[in-house]
C-alpha cells in the first residue's frame, strides 16, 4: 500500500471549508479541466438521489476522461466515514469500482482560527498492474501531486476570494 499525504492552510472559517467539499459540486469544482469528469449520480444512504450532502453511507458515481481520450474511466466511490465537530471535521470515501485496486481517501479540516482551516488529504492506494504495479507504487505518488497541488490551490482560490 503506498500513501500520499498533503496539506494546506485556508483562509476561510471551517464551515465554510467543511460544506463546499461536502458535495458532489464540491468535487467538480476541485477537479482539473482536463480530467473531464462528470458526476453520473449521486445516492444518499437511504437510495434517495441527490443528497444536499454526502454523509456516511452516500454513493457517488462518477466517470473521468483524461485528455479527453476515450473511454471514459467509471468510478464508484462510498463515503464510509464522517465525523464533525465544532473545531474539526472529516469524511473517507474508498473506491469500490474504478482503476485502482485499492483507492481510500480521508480529507480532515481542522479549525486553526476562526478565520482559518487546515484541509489534510490522506490518500491510501495501489496502482493497477498486480506486481508490476506494486513496483512502481511509490513512484504513484509523483502523479498524485499535481492532482493535489491543483485542488488545494483552487480551494484557496474559491474560499479565500
Amino acid at each position: 500500500m503506498v500513501i500520499y499525504e498533503r496539506q494546506v492552510r485556508v483562509e476561510a472559517p471551517l464551515s465554510e471549508v467543511w460544506t463546499f467539499h461536502a458535495t458532489g459540486d464540491g468535487l467538480v469544482a476541485l477537479t482539473p479541466n482536463w480530467m473531464n469528469i462528470r458526476i453520473e449520480e449521486e445516492r444518499g444512504p437511504d437510495g434517495d438521489p441527490d443528497p444536499e450532502e454526502l454523509t456516511a453511507g452516500s454513493v457517488v458515481v462518477s466517470s473521468i476522461k483524461p485528455f479527453g481520450v476515450p473511454p471514459r474511466q467509471r468510478w464508484v466511490s462510498n463515503i464510509v466515514a464522517r465525523e464533525e465537530s465544532e473545531d474539526e471535521a472529516m469524511f473517507r470515501d474508498a473506491m469500490a469500482e474504478g482503476p485502482f485496486p485499492h483507492w481510500e481517501h480521508t480529507h480532515t479540516f481542522k479549525a486553526l482560527s476562526d478565520r482559518e482551516t487546515l484541509v489534510h488529504d490522506h490518500v491510501e492506494f495501489e496502482l493497477p498492474g498486480g506486481p508490476l504495479g506494486k513496483a512502481f507504487g511509490p513512484f504513484g505518488c509523483l502523479g498524485m501531486e499535481p492532482m493535489f497541488r491543483y485542488r488545494h490551490r483552487k480551494t484557496k482560490e474559491l474560499l479565500e476570494g
